[in-house]
């Protein structure tokens, strides 16, 4: 099973979510080889909960996952914490729905959740949790107390990373402090534009159906990470691209996907 576990359904935060958008994304992660996503939208994101009551009435939901345009799409949530830096949380959709309510006073900057009490809540809901872009200058993760960094279940090899700073340094760095921290690293494209799918992904040997079976897998090291030798590429293409539908978006409130 080839999954990622960083991915976005919306362009940006502040776009409102496109039913037709989605189901371009979910279709072309299908084409570039992928089997799973963890949908890992911003907790801040504009009308988190109108994605989810799109999928309710649009798809299946089996297991632990929704089944949709032939992929496994896993619920998910990515938070900020107030120290800064970002936190992946993959799970159930009962659990990440709840996680987001709990949130409901903690969307902005000002009063972010502190990331004990992230984790906290997290382990209340037995999830997968990862420290996503560990080493983005602009929302770092390093620099947090070394004994809640070891709560995590993993560490975020984002492919968005890979290509600002470096695959070979970037990938060395990010192992050297996982191995300090005793963490297992896991892929994440940060896809928010489909050229940038399987750009870097997970392949794993089991097919599993629930976040705690990807966790087992995780832990177990029962999959390889996968990076694209073009990689630059499909980032660098994704951005520009990305850059040209918010303008568009911005300019006439709406966006028309005929790709």
């Amino acid at each position: 099973m080839k999954i990622d576990f960083h991915t976005h359904v919306k362009i940006s935060k502040q776009s409102t979510f496109m039913p037709e958008y989605f189901k371009e994304m979910m279709k072309e992660a299908k084409a570039s080889g992928l089997d799973a996503l963890a949908m890992t939208e911003h907790f801040n994101t504009l009308r988190f909960n109108d994605i989810y009551e799109y999928l309710a009435k649009n798809y299946p939901y089996e297991n632990g996952y929704y089944f949709v345009e032939g992929l496994k799409l896993f619920p998910g949530i990515e938070v900020d914490v107030k120290e800064t830096g970002h936190i992946l949380l993959i799970g159930g959709r009962e659990a990440i729905l709840n996680i987001r309510a709990a949130l409901d006073n903690h969307t902005d900057k000002s009063n972010f959740i502190p990331f004990k009490d992230l984790l906290d809540l997290a382990e209340k809901e037995d999830v997968l949790k990862i420290g996503a872009h560990a080493f983005r200058e602009s929302t770092p993760l390093h620099q947090h107390d070394p004994e809640q960094l070891m709560r995590l279940d993993a560490l975020d090899l984002n492919g968005k990373d890979l290509y600002a700073y470096g695959t070979d340094t970037y990938y060395q760095k990010l192992k050297s402090f996982a191995d300090e921290h005793g963490l297992p690293i896991v892929a994440g494209s940060d896809t928010h534009q489909f050229l940038q799918y399987s750009s870097v992904y997970n392949d794993f040997m089991v097919d599993c159906q629930t976040a705690a079976e990807l966790k087992s897998c995780i832990i177990n090291g029962d999959y390889k990470l996968e990076v694209s030798p073009t990689l630059e590429i499909k980032v660098k293409s994704a951005t520009l691209v990305k850059k040209l539908m918010k303008q568009l978006l911005n300019k006439s409130g709406r966006l028309e996907v005929n790709l």
